[in-house]
Order: structure tokens, then C-alpha cells, then sequence
């Protein structure tokens, strides 16, 4: 099938490009106009790496299985992503990435300090990620993904985030 082509205009905001650790929701609308979240974050949990949203948005498209789960999800239901509508909304950062050193042998010899830094932000980021997909899921939404984990985050922060996301996701407001 042969498709015309078409200009389409895309902006991305200058802090969306900041790492560090970062919650989102990925709406997409299919052909047929039904709605789908992913719920997701940045902050790695096999290194010491927090990355902006714009890096974990082309991981998400692209071909890589490790790290394009949207892709997946998508592809399980027989949704092509170029046939879809994408929204994200993303809120953060909710913490900086761990300061790490530039050179890269530097990073390799602290991994492990790193880590031991990386790790909490990772978790509580992790929690809220979780708190996030299910409380949506119990609002009405169609999410995709299901988050398990048995971290912990703070309750004051949590309210905070399911606040800044009830702003685009008003069902969110209703769910406690």
C-alpha cells in the first residue's frame, strides 16, 4: 500500500530532555479511536542511568525487544504504531540522575557506588510507577502494562504525582 506523503509537526519541550528519574503515561488512540496507556519511567535497574523522557520515547519505537515494550504491547493486540494517535505526558524530574563521572572507565570502576546511590530514587520512582499504572487501571483506563514491585515511595510525593497526572487523566482525580 502506498501512502502520501505528509508534513506533520511534532514540538518537544526544552526540559524533556533533562535526565534523571521521570514518570509517564503514553496514550495512544488505534484506528478504530480506542484509547491505550503505558505506564512507565526512567531510571535503569541494571546501571546507575536515569534518562530523559525524549531517549526513553525512541527506545519505546524502535526495533531493540529490550527496550521497546510500547512496541510489544501494541504488537500483541495487532495495533501497528504507525496507525495510532501518541500523547505523552510526562512529570518530573522527580529526582536528578546520580552524578557520575564522565569518563567512562571512571563510571566502570564506581559502578557499584553508583548503584548504592541509584538505587532508592530508582525504587521510590519505581513505586510511584507502580501506584500509578494500577490507579488508572482502577479509574476506567485501558493500561497496557501492569507494574510489579514491592518498593516503597512516599505518601505526600505520591499525592503530589496522582494530582499532576488527574490534570490529563481527569478519571484519576476519583481514585484514592
Amino acid at each position: 500500500m502506498t501512502v502520501a506523503p505528509a508534513t506533520h509537526c511534532l514540538t518537544l519541550p526544552g526540559p524533556m530532555l533533562r535526565r534523571g528519574f521521570w514518570l509517564y503515561v503514553w496514550r495512544v488512540v488505534d484506528a478504530t479511536g480506542k484509547e491505550w496507556l503505558y505506564v512507565g519511567r526512567t531510571g535503569d535497574n541494571s546501571s546507575p542511568n536515569a534518562s530523559d523522557p525524549f531517549t526513553r520515547i525512541a527506545r519505546h519505537l524502535g526495533e531493540n525487544g529490550a527496550a521497546n515494550m510500547l512496541r510489544r504491547y501494541l504488537k500483541e493486540r495487532g495495533i501497528p504504531l504507525h496507525s495510532c494517535n501518541h500523547h505523552l505526558t510526562f512529570h518530573g524530574p522527580i529526582h536528578p540522575e546520580v552524578e557520575r563521572p564522565d569518563c567512562p572507565d571512571q563510571r566502570k570502576n564506581l559502578r557499584d557506588e553508583l548503584m548504592d546511590h541509584h538505587r532508592p530514587l530508582r525504587d521510590e520512582v519505581g513505586a510511584y510507577e507502580r501506584d500509578l499504572a494500577a490507579a488508572l487501571a482502577d479509574a476506567g483506563y485501558s493500561v497496557l502494562n501492569t507494574v510489579n514491585c514491592k518498593w516503597e515511595g512516599k505518601p505526600e510525593r505520591w499525592d503530589e504525582i496522582r494530582a499532576a497526572f488527574a490534570e490529563h487523566f481527569p478519571k484519576l482525580a476519583e481514585v484514592k
